[in-house]
């Protein structure tokens, strides 16, 4: 018997190290580590600039950068994109844009092209829509600097160019469409006095609209009158804009400006990562922790007190007419361990929740600890995937152990539904959006080979580890509760209007919430305005204050519970911290109507579709942790009482 189970432990061991290795190996190559991998450039050494998606947070649709009648090179190449990228709808092509390192350039013709209806719509509603241009060089996104009005010292990046602006002739009220034809583009580079090598640490532009002119008929010997490189004529802002019209003829242009910094290689994010307000960040977080802290600190002093001071009482009761006099929470110790109805459900959201617990835990420590960055787009979404699928032999895991605590004896029906239930729900949301987006023709629409590698995840790989867990934990011994249950359940008083059900679990939302929902603010702003976030260490930490408020705010309102002779608080406790998602969709809803200017329907319909996927997974995580807080904190106080 003992080697048995010292091959069983073994056999664990072995399977829990295979699969950390395996989250190593899948998540490795989405680490960034500052100065891993520098490239080197000689002076006169090639410069290619790739395009990426036309973005727009009024449309929140990325197009391809070529379904515009931008100039082509010779042959479009696709670049090789990860699952995060696809799913974020980048598509990372080759470019006509070609430099020669710290070689300026001015006035190059890219190419000139006549409008005729059709490409005239195009360029106008991608102009209606605030469309950007997105590039990248040396693994850079393509910004535009503007001074900041409130402090002329200060910076902000914005994301690419925009596609045109619309303005008016003086003297002429008519609306106008104009399309920046003319790209300054400012290369910044950090070079090496010793070997004379240089690498990018910045990639800059400045946008023109510009009617260019030249002289006589056109070919490849024309010189423009609008710049000169010959006569040192750079284009200055001040020509008349080029206007979007049918059978208007455009001449795309850019200039190549090379500037030495001393920012170095590995520094060189820092500006694109601290762009945000970030006195108004850092205050506000701080002050939310210790509101959040104080009141967190007075509740687990009022219970401590309060606890103490019953457990006492309860030990001190040495006659029958003192027992029988008893009251409060010791009085239903012979139920408060009966098995709740839809019990079934209950193990499989638990098990789900373990599983996103997981997956979030991990991503938060790796991208606090510097191992996942912006500059690798798409290594974020791509890890917490991977680590999803993982995480199943853990959520597999807690639903069988928990089913198995509940009396239950069909372990794999639990292991199945824990499975697909939450996946299932999630791909169906994610299929209807991802048929609106095809609709619109959209590259964000998921292509059909990325679809089959996400049902090869979950089937192949997430289904058979919550399987094995769901084996591991059923066949695990249960500890055995403190108390006995009663073979005929109590009668539940009629309780106060302050503890009814509905009420107390919306009452319990709040506190989640307050401690999550200004740093919500920002993650909104960044997922949604296109924004980098990268303040993973003050994240952590807001996530570790969720954990203890969500554990607390559950126990003291269980307590409360227990305290009025209503034992049921398997579902509640994990509706009661569960329920702060219903505040962050409420949240979501607010910030739609009052920061973003979405216009289209479709794009309404996508933002809250993913939103409400995002309240889902929130009240899967809160509700586990509120549940497993009560649970122990139920298992800990009826083991501290003498039950005769």
């Amino acid at each position: 018997m003992a080697r048995v189970l010292l091959a069983r432990n073994n056999l664990c061991l072995w399977i829990h190290v295979y699969f950390l290795l395996l989250v190593h190996l899948h998540v490795g190559t989405s680490f960034y580590l500052p100065g891993v991998a520098p490239e080197d450039f000689h002076k006169g050494d090639l410069l290619r600039v790739k395009v990426n998606k036309l973005s727009s947070t009024k449309t929140q649709l990325p197009y391809s950068y070529y379904s515009l009648p931008y100039c082509h090179p010779g042959h479009i190449v696709d670049s090789a994109e990860n699952l995060g990228e696809v799913l974020r709808g980048d598509r990372i092509e080759n470019s006509p844009y070609v430099f020669k390192m710290r070689e300026p350039q001015m006035c190059n013709v890219v190419c000139r092209l006549t409008l005729n209806a059709k490409t005239a719509k195009e360029f106008k509603e991608k102009i209606d829509d605030e469309y950007r241009v997105n590039m990248i060089l040396d693994n850079l996104p393509l910004v535009v600097p503007l001074r900041r009005p409130d402090r002329e010292s200060s910076l902000v990046y914005l994301h690419g160019f925009l596609v045109g602006l619309k303005g008016q002739y003086a003297g002429n009220k008519d609306e106008k469409h104009f399309v920046h034809n003319h790209l300054t583009f400012i290369v910044k580079y950090h070079r090496d006095p010793v070997t004379e090598m240089s690498r990018i640490v910045g990639f800059e532009v400045k946008p023109f609209s510009v009617k260019h002119e030249y002289d006589g008929g056109w070919d490849n010997t024309t010189r423009l009158t609008t710049c000169d490189p010959h006569a040192k004529k750079l284009v200055s802002g001040s020509e008349p804009p080029q206007e979007v019209e049918d059978k208007k003829e455009i001449i795309f242009t850019y200039d190549v400006e090379f500037q030495e910094s001393n920012v170095k290689w590995a520094s060189r994010w820092d500006s694109y990562l601290l762009m945000a307000d970030d006195q108004i960040h850092w205050f506000s977080i701080i002050n939310s922790l210790l509101i959040v802290l104080f009141l967190s600190g007075m509740v687990a002093m009022i219970m401590l007190r309060t606890l103490y001071r019953d457990i006492s009482k309860y030990n001190q009761l040495e006659t029958q007419e003192e027992a029988q006099e008893e009251s409060g929470w010791k009085l239903v110790h012979g139920d408060v361990f009966r098995p709740p109805s839809n019990s079934d459900l209950l193990c499989v959201y638990v098990g789900t929740g373990v599983q996103f617990f997981g997956m979030i835990l991990v991503t938060m420590i790796f991208a606090a600890l510097g191992f996942l960055s912006p500059s690798n787009r798409g290594g974020l979404m791509t890890a917490m995937l991977l680590l999803w699928v993982l995480m199943g032999l853990y959520g597999g895991y807690s639903s069988a152990r928990l089913y198995k605590m509940l009396k239950g004896t069909e372990w794999k029906r639990i292991a199945l539904k824990t499975a697909f239930m939450f996946p299932a729900t999630a791909f169906a949301i994610f299929s209807v959006l991802n048929a609106l987006i095809w609709g619109q023709r959209s590259s964000g629409a998921v292509p059909f080979g990325t679809m089959f590698a996400l049902v090869f995840l979950w089937f192949c790989i997430s289904v058979p580890l919550v399987f094995l867990g769901g084996h591991f934990g059923y066949k695990k011994p249960v500890t055995e509760d403190p108390v006995k249950t009663n073979k005929i359940a109590r009668q539940i008083p009629e309780q106060p209007w302050y503890m009814n059900s509905l009420f107390s679990i919306l009452i319990g939302g709040i506190l989640p919430f307050g401690a999550v929902f200004i740093e919500l603010f920002f993650i909104l702003t960044s997922i949604w305005l296109h924004q980098f976030y990268y303040i993973f260490g003050f994240l952590f930490i807001v996530f570790l204050i969720l954990i203890v408020t969500c554990a607390e705010i559950t126990i003291v309102l269980c307590y409360f519970q227990l305290c009025s002779e209503d034992y049921r608080w398997w579902w509640r406790s994990y509706l009661t911290s569960g329920s702060s998602a219903l505040y962050l969709f409420l949240y979501a809803a607010f910030y739609f109507f009052t920061k973003l200017e979405i216009t289209k329907p479709v794009s309404g319909v996508l933002y809250f579709g993913y939103m409400l996927l995002l309240s889902y997974g929130f009240f899967v995580v809160t509700g586990t942790i509120g549940f497993y807080s009560c649970f122990w904190f139920i298992k800990l106080i009826y083991a501290s009482v003498k039950i005769d």
